[in-house]
């Protein structure tokens, strides 16, 4: 049997750890501060947990694992659960792990990071615009602007999920 970081004891070792492309904030910081800057004004006033839900869902969507790494941390931070994290991949047919605000909001982060299939419905939007008040769905819909852009950045450079500590980053 061999031990290594993900597991306290396996039978076959993991495979390999891929390695980062690059390390962009370091190479373009002012472009790395300018988006923690505008992920920080888009989550004012929305709930922490909604929040990290939004962005665990389109990261699974987008295939960020570094991203999904952080923000499940992040959201099991925050007090969300483990269960619900678990079933947000298949949030649809779990819907009563979820209020009708959170699946409205999940609902659009859906449909807005999507986008090649077409646009975002006018069902989804006026779902979400049911349960968030106009100043809301603008944040909502910059959150999820913001962390499709975070995706891009991860997936693109391929960042290492796994080492993430909450609240190392400050997105």
């Amino acid at each position: 049997m061999t031990t290594d970081t993900h597991s306290a004891t396996t039978t076959a070792p993991y495979a390999h750890e891929h390695t980062p492309r690059l390390e962009w904030a370091k190479l373009a910081p002012d472009v790395y501060k300018a988006m923690i800057a505008l992920d920080a004004a888009s989550k004012k006033g929305l709930d922490p947990r909604l929040v990290e839900l939004v962005k665990i869902r389109a990261s699974q969507i987008n295939h960020c694992a570094f991203c999904v790494d952080m923000h499940s941390k992040d959201a099991l931070a925050a007090g969300e659960s483990i269960e619900r994290i678990v079933q947000l991949s298949a949030w649809e047919e779990s819907r009563h792990f979820y209020t009708e605000r959170e699946a409205a909001a999940l609902e659009l982060t859906e449909a807005v990071t999507v986008l090649t299939d077409g646009f975002v419905p006018d069902e989804v939007y006026a779902k979400a615009a049911e349960h968030f008040d106009e100043p809301e769905t603008a944040r909502l819909i910059a959150l999820i602007t913001v962390i499709n852009a975070w995706n891009r950045f991860g997936v693109t450079t391929r960042m290492v999920p796994g080492h993430y500590t909450p609240g190392a980053f400050t997105h």
